[in-house]
């Protein structure tokens, strides 16, 4: 009876850390698109909207990179899944790049 209830309990943990390795894998490849093209930002009048915007492009990006890094160390920082956390991000950051005057990658789609 005991070895059934370990036996179980490393069938539940197995099945847990393939659906956070493939989290994170997929939440990778959404920090990929966290691109902006099209800013020339040597032309750009730097005003301190300008500042925010780049500040918020380089934040966001940082934020989800470093959110990565703390699940791929075992550390589960929310009650969501990465990816929701990652594609919050982006959101933050294709709003400043379109800001900027720039365009960002759409997001892959979930079913690659």
């Amino acid at each position: 009876m005991k070895s059934l209830a370990i036996f179980a309990t490393a069938l539940v943990l197995a099945g847990c850390s393939i659906s956070t390795s493939r989290d994170i894998k997929k939440a990778e490849k959404l920090l990929s698109s966290f691109q902006c093209s099209n800013i020339e930002s040597s032309q750009m009048a730097h005003s301190p909207i300008t500042s925010y915007h780049e500040q918020t492009l380089q934040s966001s990006k940082q934020k989800a990179a470093a959110y990565i890094e703390s699940y791929k160390n075992g550390e589960k920082l929310f009650n969501i899944p990465l990816t929701s956390v990652v594609e919050q991000q982006y959101s933050i950051y294709k709003d400043a790049c379109q800001n900027l005057g720039g365009i960002s990658q759409d997001i892959p789609s979930s079913d690659q």
